[in-house]
Formats: C-alpha cells, sequence, structure tokens
C-alpha cells in the first residue's frame, strides 16, 4: 500500500502535511483516491485556531479524525474521491466519505455512499454542510407558509436558506451585515436584507451567523411564540443575549440544532447515512456550484486554512483539489 499525505493542525494557527502510512486494504474495506475535499469554514477554522473547548473534544470529533481536538489533530469531514480497490460494485465509482484532507485513505465501505451521477465531485463537497441545514429545518419543524429570517450568509446559512425557499407559500428572508452578499443570495434566488431592513415578525428565525450580534439580532426579528434556531457553534468562546427584554412575554423559543443526531421526529425511520444520500441527491440543483471558490492545490492547504481563519472572506467553501 503507498503512503499518504494528510493535513495536520499542529498548534493554535499552524497547520501542514505529514506523510503517513495506509492500513491494510483488508475485506470490506475501499482504498480511495482523493479527488477534491472541502473546508467547513465555521467548524474547521474553530479547529484551527485551537477553540474547541475541552468539555465537547470528544462530542466534536469528526468520524475519522486522528488526534485530539486538544492538537495536533487531522480533522475534516468534506471528501470526495474515486474508490481504487474494494468490493466490485464500488469500483471506480466516485464516492462521498466524512473523511479528513488526505490524497488516499482507507475505510470501511459503509462509510462511503456513491454520488449521484447528475452531481459534480466539486459540488458534492457541501453535503456535510447542506446535511446540517437539512437538520436543522427538520430540528425547527419548518413549513408550508412560514415566515422565515435566516441570519448570516455563510455556507450553512446559504444553504438553509435555499432549502427553506423550496417551501410552499414560504416567505425567505437571507439577513447578512455584509452588503456584498447581495449579489450571491440574488444569483441563488433569495431576498437579501441588512437587519434594519428585515421584516421582522418571523414564525421561524435561523440563526448561521457565528457571531453573537446575529443571534442579538434574531431574538428582535422573531414574533410572538416564534422559535430561534441555532445553527452557530461558538466553541470556546462566550455568548451573551438580552433574554430580559421581550424574549418570555413573546414566549419564544430558543432551540439548538447539531448534525451528530439526526432530528427526533425523523430519528425513528431515518439513520444518518439516509440523511446523507439525500443531502447528495439535493445537490443535483446547479445553483449550489455559486456557494464554491476556485480550487486550490492540496500543496497550499495549510497557507488556505491559515488565511481562512484570519478574518472575514467572501469565500463560502474553499475547494482543495488533489488532481
Amino acid at each position: 500500500m503507498p503512503e499518504a499525505r494528510a493535513f495536520w493542525v499542529d498548534a493554535p494557527g499552524q497547520g501542514s502535511l505529514r506523510a503517513e502510512p495506509l492500513p491494510p486494504l483488508e475485506p470490506g474495506m475501499v482504498l480511495v483516491e482523493t479527488l477534491a475535499s472541502g473546508i467547513s469554514r465555521g467548524t474547521e477554522t474553530l479547529v484551527f485556531q485551537g477553540l474547541v473547548p475541552a468539555s465537547q473534544q470528544a462530542v466534536m470529533a469528526a468520524p475519522f479524525q486522528a488526534g485530539s481536538l486538544a492538537l495536533p489533530v487531522k480533522y475534516g469531514y468534506c471528501s470526495v474521491g474515486l474508490v481504487q480497490a474494494g468490493p466490485p460494485e464500488l469500483l471506480g465509482r466516485r464516492v462521498f466519505c466524512l473523511y479528513p484532507h488526505q490524497d488516499r485513505y482507507v475505510v470501511p465501505a459503509a462509510a462511503v455512499l456513491p454520488l449521484p451521477d447528475d452531481v459534480p465531485t466539486e459540488r458534492a463537497l457541501l453535503a456535510a454542510n447542506l446535511e446540517t441545514a437539512l437538520n436543522g429545518l427538520w430540528d425547527a419543524g419548518a413549513t408550508l407558509g412560514d415566515r422565515i429570517a435566516v441570519i448570516g450568509a455563510g455556507a450553512v446559512g446559504l444553504l438553509a436558506a435555499c432549502l427553506a425557499s423550496g417551501l410552499p407559500g414560504a416567505q425567505v428572508e437571507l439577513i447578512d451585515i455584509a452588503p456584498a452578499k447581495a449579489p450571491l443570495a440574488a444569483a441563488l434566488g433569495l431576498t437579501f436584507r441588512s437587519p434594519a431592513e428585515a421584516a421582522g415578525g418571523a414564525d421561524l428565525v435561523i440563526h448561521a451567523s457565528g457571531q453573537p450580534a446575529g443571534l442579538t439580532a434574531g431574538l428582535a426579528l422573531a414574533g410572538f411564540e416564534a422559535t430561534v434556531l441555532e445553527l452557530s457553534w461558538y466553541g470556546s468562546r462566550m455568548v451573551e443575549l438580552p433574554l430580559g427584554e421581550a424574549f418570555h412575554s413573546r414566549r419564544l423559543r430558543l432551540i439548538s440544532s447539531q448534525v451528530g443526531q439526526v432530528a427526533p421526529r425523523q430519528r425513528p425511520r431515518w439513520r444518518q447515512p439516509d440523511r446523507l444520500a439525500l443531502a447528495l441527491r439535493l445537490l443535483a440543483d446547479p445553483r449550489y456550484d455559486l456557494l464554491l471558490a476556485p480550487p486550490v492545490p492540496f500543496a497550499a492547504l495549510p497557507a488556505a486554512m491559515a488565511a481562512l481563519a484570519s478574518g472575514p472572506s467572501d469565500i463560502v467553501c474553499q475547494v482543495i483539489d488533489y488532481r
């Protein structure tokens, strides 16, 4: 078996590519040669900066990570590759896997999902983020005709807004403080508003900005007995909220969502692989190509990750090219 190269976070703000041996290919396993991977910006930049609190390091572990979130760690979960060896039915197939950034890897065959033929390789990198957005809408109970405010035009916010806009009769506003996000929203067919322009009185507020101020704005936009869904994850950062204002008199419901579990209403009938397979099917929509940044080569991944973690950026999903 050949060696592999993998991206590791060595210390806060520092990453490198390391060579490592591959395990033997045993029955029921597949060897995948990576075609592309994607940086899930919110969580991965927190990991890169060493901002995962000790209490959550076990909970937030990725399926095939190595090392510890206390660092160093090999982390990531958006990988598309080509099956080079394994069961005959998977040979030569493009597959998605929740695997870190690595140029080839060996995993159980059950850990990969074949891509639908109408989903391009790079677009499939959005599957993990789309699965998060899908699970969030399930958790929130979004339904027909809802007035829905989505705060934060990052990958998860954009995907949640796109999914919500497909609900018949739903009125969806995508809200962000950056006017530069407006053209992308328009290209996706979404209504874009600044926080000051938002309609308010929403039945459902989905917060995905990653900033505490966004959640505060979400509470203000929620209507009577509305649900505010928190999709952001703050790592070790503390969040202050104005719960002494209209939070109680408007009987608001603030709930969390996390992709590690299927939403309760679907859990008796849906397994996690079923949910991920649905996300891949939904990516047949060509609009989602607009979320992909031009690819950078795998060799440049350490610099690309450092740049993403350094501050605000227009990049939604950074594509890493291994070809």
